[in-house]
Formats: C-alpha cells, sequence, structure tokens
C-alpha cells in the first residue's frame, strides 16, 4: 500500500503572484516610494559620493506624452538608476521647455475658433494664457513621467519660463552683446508665413510638394564675341525668386557647351536660330523637355572660361534694370537643371554667401505676410504663400511675366522634399529680412565649438561626426523671432547711430527685473526703467523680438547645472534623440563655447527615431503611432521600458502590438525566474549558507557566471550599452538558469534532506542570484525588482533601490571550470535531443525512464562528463558512458562532433518520492516504495517531526 510522502517533500511557496498585475500593482509601488521618500533617501545615502549628473534635455510642454517621450525618459531613468547603484550621486532634476511657437499656436486656435482677433489681443494677456498652458501640461506630464517609473526631483524641476530662468537666459544672451558677438542684420532665414516668425533648422521638417520647374533664358550682354548673343540657361523650382534675381553660378570644372538650334517641335518654346548655354551632360534632357530636334555646337569648354560674362535679368525688358554676371558657385551640381543656378541673394543661404562675398545686393521683395513688397516691379501684392499656407499667385504671375518677355523657354512641375513647418505644416520661404545673429566668426565661437566636440565623448561614436559637420558648416545663429511668448531680446538700438546699446548695467537690470516679474517686464515698464539715468530713452529703440527657444533650452546649463549645488557643470551626460544634433546638443554646445569656451557636457548619447512595425516613421497623419499610456493601462510600465532596454537605441526602434506582446513574453520568462528563486529560498536562513569552496561543481560554475556577469553589467552600465546587457541577463534567466541549472537542481532541491550539503549549496547559489539579479534588472524593470525584493524580505533597506550592485567575489572567476561545464552542457544537449526525439515517437514518457547510452569518442569530452553525475545531469534515472565511436544508429547533433546516444530504458521500480527509477526502489521497510535518498529523506523529516 502506498504512502503519501508529500509532507516530507520541499514544495516552493512565495506570495510573488505568477501573474504580475501590473497596471494595479505598479501605482501601489509609485504610492510607497513617495511614502518614504525615496528620492530624498538616494539622495541622503550618496552624500560624498562622486556625482553622475545626467542633464534632462527639455520636453515641450504641450500636449500628452508620446512613445518618443517614453522611449527618451525611461533610457535617461535607466541611466541613473544604473549609475545610482553603481555608487554614484546621480541626482536628477528634470525640466520643460515652455516658450516659443507651438504653444502660440495651440493659443492663437482658440482665438480662431472663438472668431477672435489675436492682433487685438493685450501682448501681457496673451502671454499669461501661455504661461497657463504651459503649467497646466507641466502638471500633466510629471504624472505622466511619475507613471513611467523614471525617478527623479519633480517637486523641483526646472522650466524655461520660471523667472530666474527667463533672467539667466537675458545675462547669457547679455554675453554675447558685450563680446560683440550679437549684430543686427539682413540674411535670408526660412520663415513661416503662416507663423510669421523666422524658424530654427530644429523646427523645420521635409515633406514631399508639387513645385513648379521653369527654364529661363538669361541673355549673355558682355563677354567673349562668340557669347554674345547667347542665352545662360538656368532651372529652378521657385519661379517667385526670379524678380530677386542679382547673378548666375556656375560649377569651374563642368564641361559646358553652346548650341544653336537647328530645327525644333511643333509645341517647343525655343527658336531656331538661337544660341543656348548649359552643361554638356545636361544637354541631352533639356533638348527631351524643350523639344529641340536639331542642333549645332558652337561653342564648348569648362565653366571656369565663363566666369566673368554679364547677363541681363529675364525682366529687363519690365524694368529689372540689374545685371547677373556669372561667378564660380561650389554648391552647383549636374544632378539635375542646367548646370547654371540662378541666384537670389535674399533667397537662399548659398545665394547670399556668394552674393556678400561678390558684393551683390542683397534685395528684399517678399514682406512677412508672404506678399511681395509694393517696390517690386510688376509683382507688388502678389502672394507666394497664403496665411493658410496655401500657394498663391506669385509663381504664376512670374511666369506669365517671363512668357511675356520671351524669356521663358520650357516650364513644367516636380514633386520633391520641400521645407515644411513642423508645426502648421505649411511650406516656407527664404526670405530677406533683419534678425539678430550671433556670429560664428566672432571671438571664435566656431573654432571653441569645433574643439569642444573634440573633446566630448560619443555613444555612438557616429555622433561626433555628424554634430562636427553640422558645426563646421553652419551659417551664424538667427537667434531672435518675430512672436511674443518667450523671453524678450534685452536689447536698446541707438536711432542715430542703429548700435545696439552694449551697456553690462542695463542687461543686469533687466535680468534682476525679469527675476522679479519675469519677461513681462519688458512689456510693461517704461524704457526708462532699463536704461537708467545715463541714456535717454527717447534716443533708444526698444526691441520687441523675443529670443528663440533653441537658445532658451541652450542655456539650461547656466540656469540648472551652474545655479544648483546639488549638481555640477559640466554634466556627465546629455542624452537625446538623434534629431538634437541640430537642435539641442548643438544649441547648447554653441551657448556654452560662445560664453565659457567649452561644452557644457562631458559625454552625449543618441538615441533613434520610433518607426512602427513595419518600418514606418510615426506620426499622428499616419496613425500608426502607440500610447504609452494604453500600453500602460494594458500591460504595465515594465513592459515598456523592458522594450527600450531590448531595442537597440542606437539605431532607430521599432514598437507596436506584436513587438510590445514579445515583451511581454519575455517579461514573463524574467517575472517566472524570480518567482521561482523566492519560491526556492522560502525558510533559507544564514546557517544554511555555505562557501564556495564546499560547494559542487555545477553551483560553483553558476558563480562562476554571476561573475561573467557582473562584469558585463559594471561594463554595460558605464558605457551605456543596455541592450547587450539585456541580452545577457534574459539569456542567464532563460538558459543558464531555467533550462539548465533550476531544471537539475529541482529534484536536489525538493527531494534531499534540508541539511544535504548539495541542497544547502542550491539553496546558497539560488540566494546570491536572486540577490544578484533583482539588483541588476531594479534600473530595468525597477516595479517588478521592487515587488521581488520587499516579497523575499531580506536586507535592511526598504527598497531595492537604495542598495548598490552587490561586490561579487573576484574568486569565484573559474575559467577553467567554465569550458569544463561548457563541454558537459554540449554532450547533455545531444543526450536531451535524444530523449526528445523518444518521446516524440511515443517510446518514452518522462525522461527519469531512460537510460541513455552515450558513446563519446572525443577524449576531452569523456574526461569532463566522467567526473560529474551525468544521469542527474541529463535528468534521467541512470546513463551509461561509452569510450569510441559512436554507433551508425545513434542519435547526433551535427554540431557536436564526436557524441552518440542510444536511449533505452531504465531497470528497477519507480521512487514514489522522486520518481527515479532504480534497482533499490522497494529495499526500505521505513519508506516502501522509495529509494535509500528518499528513504533517508523520509527518516529525516520524521525526527524531526518527533
Amino acid at each position: 500500500m502506498s504512502v503519501d510522502y508529500k509532507s516530507t517533500v520541499f514544495l516552493p511557496r512565495t506570495d510573488f503572484p505568477m501573474r504580475a498585475g501590473l497596471p494595479k500593482r505598479e501605482p501601489e509601488i509609485l504610492a510607497r516610494w513617495e511614502e518614504i521618500g525615496l528620492f530624498k533617501r538616494l539622495r541622503e545615502e550618496s552624500k560624498g559620493r562622486e556625482k553622475f549628473i545626467l542633464h534632462d534635455g527639455p520636453p515641450y510642454a504641450n500636449g500628452h506624452l508620446h512613445m518618443g517621450h517614453a522611449l527618451n525618459k525611461v533610457l535617461k531613468d535607466i541611466i541613473n538608476r544604473s549609475q545610482q547603484m553603481l555608487g554614484k550621486d546621480a541626482h536628477y532634476v528634470p525640466g520643460w521647455d515652455c516658450h516659443g511657437l507651438p504653444i502660440e499656436w495651440k493659443i492663437e486656435e482658440g482665438y480662431r475658433e472663438r472668431g477672435q482677433d489675436k492682433d487685438e489681443v493685450p501682448v501681457l494677456e496673451f502671454r499669461r494664457e501661455c504661461r497657463e498652458f504651459a503649467e497646466k501640461w507641466v502638471k500633466i506630464q510629471t504624472q505622466e513621467f511619475k507613471r513611467l517609473g523614471v525617478e527623479g526631483d519633480w517637486e523641483e524641476p526646472y522650466t524655461t519660463m520660471n523667472f530666474a530662468a527667463e533672467a539667466q537666459i537675458v545675462r547669457e544672451i547679455g554675453k554675447f552683446l558685450m563680446n560683440g558677438g550679437l549684430y543686427a542684420g539682413a540674411k535670408p532665414v526660412l520663415w513661416s508665413v503662416v507663423e510669421k516668425t523666422a524658424l530654427a533648422d530644429a523646427e523645420v521638417e521635409y515633406h514631399d510638394h508639387k513645385s513648379p520647374t521653369i527654364w529661363v533664358r538669361f541673355p549673355v550682354v558682355e563677354g567673349p564675341d562668340n557669347l554674345k548673343g547667347a542665352s545662360v540657361v538656368i532651372w529652378t523650382t521657385t519661379p517667385w525668386t526670379i524678380p530677386g534675381n542679382r547673378a548666375v553660378a556656375c560649377g569651374p570644372e563642368f564641361d559646358y557647351i553652346g548650341v544653336e538650334v537647328k530645327a525644333v517641335g511643333e509645341k517647343s518654346r525655343a527658336k531656331v536660330g538661337e544660341k543656348l548655354l548649359l552643361a554638356k551632360e545636361l544637354y541631352a534632357a533639356f533638348a527631351e523637355k524643350c523639344e529641340i530636334t536639331e542642333h549645332e555646337v558652337f561653342w564648348q569648354g569648362v565653366g571656369s572660361e565663363l566666369l566673368g560674362l554679364r547677363c541681363d535679368h529675364p525682366l529687363a525688358s519690365a524694368g529689372y534694370d540689374a545685371g547677373a554676371p556669372v561667378l564660380n558657385g561650389d554648391f552647383v551640381t549636374t544632378e539635375a537643371g542646367t548646370g547654371f543656378v540662378h541666384i537670389a541673394p535674399g533667397h537662399g543661404a548659398d545665394d547670399f554667401e556668394l552674393g556678400k562675398a561678390n558684393g551683390l545686393e542683397i534685395p528684399q521683395t517678399v514682406d512677412a505676410d508672404g506678399s511681395f513688397f509694393a517696390h517690386v516691379p510688376l509683382f507688388a501684392g502678389s502672394v507666394v504663400y497664403t496665411s493658410e499656407g496655401k500657394e498663391g499667385d506669385a509663381n504664376g504671375k512670374v511666369i506669365g511675366a517671363l512668357m511675356e518677355a520671351g524669356s521663358l523657354i520650357a516650364k513644367g512641375s516636380l514633386r520633391h522634399s520641400y521645407p515644411h513647418s513642423w508645426r502648421s505644416k505649411a511650406p516656407l520661404i527664404f526670405r530677406n529680412t533683419p534678425q539678430w545673429f550671433i556670429s560664428m566668426e566672432t571671438n571664435d565661437l566656431q573654432k571653441n565649438a569645433v574643439k569642444a566636440i573634440e573633446d566630448t565623448t560619443f555613444v555612438p561614436a557616429s555622433g561626433r561626426t555628424r554634430l562636427l559637420s553640422m558645426v563646421e558648416n553652419r551659417p551664424d545663429w538667427c537667434v531672435s523671432r518675430q512672436r511674443l511668448w518667450g523671453v524678450p531680446l534685452p536689447i536698446f538700438v541707438e536711432k542715430a547711430s542703429g548700435e545696439p546699446l552694449r551697456d553690462a548695467a542695463v542687461v543686469e537690470r533687466v535680468a534682476k527685473a525679469f527675476e522679479e516679474e519675469g519677461g513681462d517686464a519688458w512689456f510693461n515698464s517704461d524704457p526708462s526703467r532699463f536704461l537708467g539715468n545715463d541714456y535717454n530713452a527717447e534716443d533708444y529703440e526698444q526691441i520687441t523680438d523675443v529670443v528663440e527657444v533653441w537658445f532658451d533650452s541652450g542655456c539650461t546649463h547656466s540656469f540648472v547645472l551652474e545655479a544648483r549645488p546639488e549638481l555640477q557643470w559640466p554634466a556627465s551626460l546629455y542624452l537625446e534623440g538623434s534629431d538634437q544634433h541640430r537642435g539641442w546638443f548643438q544649441s547648447s554646445l554653441l551657448e556654452s563655447s560662445g560664453t565659457r569656451g567649452r561644452a557644457p557636457y562631458d559625454a552625449v548619447l543618441t538615441h533613434g527615431f520610433l518607426m512602427d512595425e513595419k518600418g514606418h516613421k510615426m506620426s499622428k497623419s499616419l496613425g500608426n503611432g502607440i500610447d504609452p499610456q494604453d500600453v500602460m493601462n494594458e500591460s504595465g510600465a515594465d513592459i515598456i521600458r523592458l522594450w527600450v532596454v531590448a531595442s537597440d537605441y542606437t539605431a532607430d526602434l521599432r514598437v507596436g502590438p506584436k513587438i510590445l506582446r514579445y515583451q511581454v513574453d519575455a517579461y514573463r520568462r524574467l517575472r517566472n525566474t524570480l518567482r521561482f528563486m523566492l519560491g526556492a529560498l522560502e525558510g533559507f536562513s544564514e546557517e544554511e549558507r555555505l562557501p564556495a569552496e564546499e560547494m559542487p561543481e555545477l553551483e560553483r560554475w553558476v558563480l562562476h557566471r554571476l561573475n561573467e556577469l557582473d562584469r558585463q553589467v559594471r561594463k554595460g552600465c558605464e558605457g551605456y550599452d543596455f541592450h547587450d546587457l539585456y541580452k545577457s541577463l534574459h539569456n542567464f534567466c532563460a538558459v543558464d538558469l531555467s533550462a539548465f541549472y533550476f531544471d537539475i537542481r529541482k529534484d536536489t532541491l525538493y527531494c534531499d534532506r534540508p541539511d544535504s550539503q548539495q541542497r544547502r549549496a542550491c539553496r546558497t547559489v539560488i540566494d546570491h542570484a536572486f540577490n544578484c539579479l533583482v539588483t541588476w534588472l531594479a534600473p530595468i524593470i525597477c516595479f517588478t525588482a521592487e515587488e521581488a525584493w520587499l516579497a523575499r524580505g531580506t536586507g535592511p533597506e526598504e527598497s531595492v533601490h537604495l542598495r548598490l550592485f552587490p561586490d561579487v567575489p573576484a574568486e569565484w572567476h573559474d575559467a577553467a571550470l567554465a569550458e569544463k561545464w561548457y563541454a558537459i552542457r554540449e554532450v547533455r544537449r545531444v543526450v536531451t535531443g535524444a530523449i526528445e526525439l523518444e518521446r516524440a515517437g511515443k517510446r518514452l514518457g518522462s525522461s527519469l525512464q531512460a537510460k541513455p547510452v552515450v558513446t563519446i569518442g572525443r577524449p576531452e569530452l569523456m574526461e569532463a562528463v566522467s567526473t560529474v553525475d551525468m544521469a542527474d545531469i541529463a535528468i534521467t534515472s541512470d546513463l551509461a558512458l561509452v569510450a569510441g565511436t559512436p554507433p551508425e544508429d545513434a542519435f547526433t547533433l551535427e554540431d557536436v562532433a564526436g557524441v552518440g546516444v542510444k536511449v533505452e530504458m531504465a531497470e528497477g521500480g519507480k521512487c514514489e518520492r522522486c520518481w527515479k527509477i532504480l534497482p533499490e526502489v522497494g529495499s526500505f521497510e521505513s519508506a516502501p516504495g522509495t529509494c535509500a535518498r528518499c528513504a533517508d529523506a523520509v527518516q529525516y523529516y520524521r525526527a524531526a517531526a518527533e
């Protein structure tokens, strides 16, 4: 009659549930962190440690968080938590960008919906609405960031609209004013007709746009006799810029030809007998477009031979008397067009620089509203783009005038990438307009910035090349905006001289006023408040432009890192998306290089953009976005955090329902590993602990793996390589522990008597592994690690996040042992493969029914397995080792040469307690139906019960 031995078997027990329930559990953990004051506790315990300061690039306070925010802030949090656990003081101050066009746009949308005229709203009322809008979203985003598990100084964040911040921004712009770097100038800048302001590069995005294309004759009036009377042919996609033309550019090294037209098609605008000049390799496409069927080459040469030609303006007959010299343009290409580029110095960066270098007039033709000024012949009042961003009549009128003047040789259309406002989505124009600039040459700003880039660490390293190329080639920095919601430019211009007033005392008075009242003081104060008694306010014009928001955010290092004693300058790390090479990374670099001679950061880390599962960029218009709030409500924030590290953030990252479901599965494997360890450690005490030297080889191999992982974790955290770190931890849990070590040692754990050396070693190793894993995983799955730590209930810390990474003994490292157990695992793979084949064929049930006969023809493998109990390792009741060449009918694996397995049935009875099949089963009257090991264990339990 069988006996119930259940009470003598150790069955793991834990309150750590299999089902995570993260959407409900995570807010409870957040509440606990608030209750124990986790952030303040971290600061207290970190006093005196080396500081690690990740300076937060400010997100914009104008809407709910999207997955891009989640990626960015979670990655920052993982880095901060890991640096904290490395033994540093990782004080994190979150911040927000609060000024600028997007907020103004939202407020103006409200006006439009209510039928209000924005221009009739008092300035201070408008600014108050903008401030309140930003304040509302700072509060909302704070809660959303907290829900992601992001730990930081949420009680004292920074904002660019804080009065002290606005005051410091004034002081920083004042430094450029005082050192001569800030100047007023008229340059072509990207201009939004809809928003009526200049835009920075970082505020521009590129979309497909259909543009008219025209080929235009520029008659040669000065030059060699054989070229007089010919026409230089240009091609452009912006006909409206022709009134601003002042030159033509060619490529000096390109091959050009002069052709005389001999025959044309019926609809051709080309004229038989006329002579045309253009690039040789582009002539065939041009002739096809213009229906030139026959021609004769009358001249050929290189572009340098054309320099010095002078052409008439194509609208000369209509009053445009400015000539057009042919100049050297190193930006000219032969990819499309004619090899000649018409130069309108007021409508392009390259055009402006070429015009400036050659003393050309820089005309102003288009007003802020996108219409031509009244002084422009023929086109006064014509509109390039309307206030709604729609194409106006300017292109059509210019094309019509060119046709009437006989200057148009062909026209068409082209769909191409074109700059648009990232806010209104309307197309932009290059427009010559008075602005305030910071010179890249004055005070060696560009040179200092390049040196600062060279002195900075970039992760990935390609970030250096990208930022360097942008800074080396960038024009002067336009820092003025014709808007209202921002930090006013603290500038007074002397009416008599047109020069800005450079007086540090005036700048400081402005800053002091802003500290008390914010930027509103600029608009509600008499100028004499700032000018003081030394100047007559009537002699000065007060500038009403505001500072561009990229200068705002570029100054954050000054009013955050330098102003807060708990932080430090420069920052250890700046971290943002790759678009910030032209945004915050660059504006911070230029501001700091211009005022302090170096970058405000020691290192820059860049992550990629978000893509959907098909590799398409996420956007609202495509409707392929993922709402992080939805993910947290369904699966929990730890799933998002796991996705962040499971992705290679140095490239573009994909995310979608399928990918997140995969992370849910990966999370489940990690959770089950922690749960198994918690159950296996139930009742574990220090008296049970064994030193490593008294452990079996298998346990010492696990300790070796912990030592290896400790090195990987520390290296990964120091180098911000969380992708490889996570893969190593996941594989350790899924492969080394769950599929190997736990699988083997379950029998020992459940069935050995509690005082057995092997069981004590097993539980000691699991305790070590748990303490390591729960801490290593804490920066990543911060909620789950906390839940597991609290479920374990050991240690003096109230939170796992108050711990440091454990000190893993160096003596645990044993390369020779690792090599041996690699060989053992290779043999085991062949054995388990053979058993699985038998089970699939229904010839075998449990692996404990098997007695594999393992033939090994490789001495090094035989030496490795002969010193261990391979039946235990293979989870069989018995196992035979045979040296020699494996039989042909043996099971083998291609990648494990020299090992063959034939599965026989184990002999004996089945132990009712451990289920092994052994000859000795049934030989023990004290424990009928058990094996020797189990009979001994039963006797132990009975004695303990008495």
